[in-house]
């Protein structure tokens, strides 16, 4: 099949060079002249496991192309998906100016039957709203077709692959069966196509990521309540993890969500909901409680330097949202990079991927580190905000040499407390007893 991606980003690369390793002939459209021409040379603008392989072999084999031309880009296709921002606007609802300025165009374009599928997160609706407007020049038959996406930067491409489960918004037969076609080297196992109508599979996508952005917060404000309590947040997970009705997932407590979905995702459903004059209550409390829980470690590392930060050095460990990924967008780092160095701090960080997009931010007071180790010469705290596995098993006896403090300020409770005290460190995570030396 041949079809057409228009957008570029995270989800639109994506997309497309998955589609071309199951054989489809793909088209990725891009306004962005220079990022088109760096995908063209073999580059790609963004760090995902697994990504490269596909990208190169199907660029090498004929089955992925770019332009910066959309009718050239969606000449004879099938199936064109629109994956373009949709970015929140500041009252928090989603921005689909360059989704209704592509859908205006497309309808003077298109030359035979083609199926239009929204693979951005969009509000309730808007299907609806990219028909009308697709119609209005349109002079061949379509479909518009809600068809969100379900991937964890990381893992991305093992996610498309390998779907747990595929939603299509549709009342067109024609389309459902096309879009399945499409679909069906990737469900080989029996994972689940799910039809229903664009409403509710608009919905569906708004739920999930909202859902799971409440299950972490919930884990965090038990974790709160375990530190006044004097219980173990980690040991309360494994307790409730264990029920099926549960699940093990999404239960690790933290200093926070962040990334490019569940908080504007999360944003948009409550103003949605708020449109709709619903008072949508755990949502709300879900932001709030998001905010504060990001630096909540703040408050620790200024009580144990007697609310005196001037001068002091504090190295970070993490800039991604998440490991596996290098985007910082609402990433818990920069939130506590703002914060330290509001206090007089110098930050020496280090993330594995996310370093240059820091250093592109030109932060005051804040030293990018070549390494992890190079982050902790001299430093008089740790703080660890993203869990990348190169964190989990380091050298503790040459941390002790290297830092002036041995304090651990942990934001993502990756150390045993056994083994804290083993070494000698003052340790103080996510709710769990502290370790004072």
């Amino acid at each position: 099949m041949k079809i057409s991606i228009i957008g570029t980003g995270y989800v639109g690369l994506v997309t497309g060079t998955c589609f071309a390793e199951t054989g489809n002939y793909v088209t990725c459209i891009d306004i962005d002249k220079g990022k088109v021409d760096s995908l063209m040379s073999g580059k790609i603008p963004i760090y995902e496991p697994g990504l490269e392989v596909l990208f190169q072999r199907n660029q090498r084999e004929g089955r992925l192309k770019f332009t910066t031309n959309l009718t050239e880009g969606i000449k004879g296709s099938t199936v064109i998906f629109l994956a373009l921002p949709t970015p929140p606007n500041e009252d928090g609802s989603a921005d689909l100016n360059y989704v209704i300025d592509v859908a205006g165009k497309l309808g003077s374009l298109i030359s035979e039957y083609t199926i239009i599928v929204n693979k951005s997160t969009v509000p309730v609706g808007t299907t609806e709203l990219v028909r009308n407007t697709v119609s209005q020049k349109a002079n061949f038959e379509f479909d518009v077709v809600s068809n969100p996406e379900f991937l964890r930067e990381g893992v991305a491409v093992e996610d498309f692959m390998k779907p747990d489960r595929v939603i299509i918004g549709t009342s067109s037969e024609k389309a459902a069966d096309l879009m399945k076609e499409l679909y069906a080297p990737l469900v080989r196992q029996g994972n689940p196509v799910l039809i229903m109508d664009e409403r509710s599979s608009e919905m569906t996508k708004y739920a999930a990521n909202s859902f799971l952005a409440t299950k972490i917060t919930f884990m965090n404000e038990v974790a709160n309540l375990c530190e006044i309590l004097g219980a173990d947040v980690d040991m309360v997970r494994k307790g409730i993890g264990t029920d099926s009705r549960i699940g093990k997932r999404f239960l690790f407590a933290g200093i926070g969500y962040g990334g490019s979905c569940f908080p504007k995702d999360v944003q948009a459903l409550a103003k949605t909901a708020d449109e709709a004059n619903y008072d949508f209550k755990i949502l709300n409390a879900v932001m709030s409680i998001n905010e504060s829980q990001k630096i909540k470690l703040i408050q620790k590392i200024k009580t144990y330097f007697n609310q005196d930060l001037k001068e002091k050095t504090i190295a970070v460990w993490g800039l991604a949202f998440k490991p596996y990924t290098d985007d910082i967008r609402e990433a818990p780092s920069l939130a506590n990079i703002q914060e330290l160095v509001k206090e007089g701090a110098v930050v020496k960080a280090y993330d594995p991927e996310a370093a240059e997009n820091v250093i592109n931010l030109s932060l005051p007071k804040v030293v990018v580190c070549k390494d992890e180790y190079e982050a902790l010469k001299d430093a008089d705290a740790l703080l660890i905000v993203t869990e990348w596995p190169v964190f989990r098993t380091p050298q503790f006896e040459r941390m002790k040499s290297l830092m002036k403090n041995r304090v651990i300020f942990d934001g993502r409770n990756l150390y045993e407390l056994d083994t804290m005290r083993k070494y000698g460190f003052n340790y103080i995570s996510i709710g769990r007893k502290e370790i004072h030396d």
